[in-house]
């Protein structure tokens, strides 16, 4: 399924769940208005292969440019991704060019000004936002992690360290492999049977030793049975794979030449 068969969203930059949004021409990144707005007191972004975002995996560092405006955060953190399901605790002061030595697949930060990152080539990249408690997460999430419960494991950490209602978070799910094209083998399947019952809701295709999983759905339902209410869940509902010309992809090009970046920070409100 590419851009022809999509029906495409007036605007260009905003991408929601329905209509399912479809890239017409280079954008640098893209937002979901129904996550948040300016008021919301959070800057975030969905990276394209147009952004140019900087980020050093393992260091945090003060960005060249930003896509968050006059607002943004003065520093950047990237971490070492292990397609894992630990969780990195930020809530702390951090200076420019602080070592993270070590791997996580979600960053958690209370610390206005500091923007948490993930970097993505057909995994899904998720923002959280808790507006009472002011705390932001982002997650990388393949379907390692996504089998082995990195989104509710970030949840459950928001709760446990900062006090977090799941049924007063916010979340955003970014572009990714689409199950259009995600196609996984048996052993992803069998993976996916021994923590997902439903998991026949998140597979397409006839049965076989291969099939099509829409990761995105999973994540979503997974946050949902985290306690996330239906309405606080914006997705980006468009395949990395479909779009060379928006988006890196290690299943189109089967290998990371590069990748996307996203990231959420906490700012002051206007």
């Amino acid at each position: 399924m590419g851009c022809a068969d999509l029906p495409t969203e007036a605007g260009g930059l905003a991408a929601e769940t329905l209509p399912v949004w479809c890239p017409t021409m280079a954008q640098p990144y893209i937002t979901l208005p129904s996550f948040a707005t300016k008021d919301d007191g959070i800057e975030y972004f969905f990276g394209t292969r147009h952004s140019s975002i900087d980020v050093a995996p393992g260091l945090a560092t003060v960005p060249s440019r930003t896509v968050f405006g006059s607002r943004g955060p003065a520093i950047l953190i990237s971490v070492k991704q292990v397609h894992g399901a630990d969780v990195l605790i930020v809530d702390q002061p951090v200076h420019d060019r602080q070592s993270f030595d070590g791997g996580w697949d979600a960053l958690i930060t209370d610390q206005p000004g500091l923007a948490v990152t993930v970097r993505t080539a057909d995994c899904v990249p998720v923002l959280l936002h808790d507006p009472v408690h002011r705390v932001v997460a982002a997650i990388h999430a393949g379907w390692r992690g996504a089998v082995a419960g990195i989104v509710p494991k970030t949840i459950d950490a928001l709760a446990r360290r900062f006090g977090s209602r799941p049924s007063s978070l916010r979340m955003a799910v970014g572009p990714s492999a689409g199950s259009c094209c995600y196609e996984v083998d048996e052993p992803v399947l069998q993976k996916l049977r021994e923590v997902f019952p439903d998991w026949h809701l998140v597979v397409n295709g006839p049965p076989g030793p291969k099939r099509f999983l829409d990761l995105r759905e999973f994540v979503r339902r997974q946050a949902t049975m985290s306690g996330l209410a239906e309405g606080a869940i914006a997705v980006a509902n468009v395949c990395t794979i479909c779009h060379p010309g928006l988006f890196f992809s290690y299943r189109r090009e089967g290998v990371v030449k590069n990748t996307m970046v996203s990231g959420i920070a906490l700012v002051s409100p206007r």
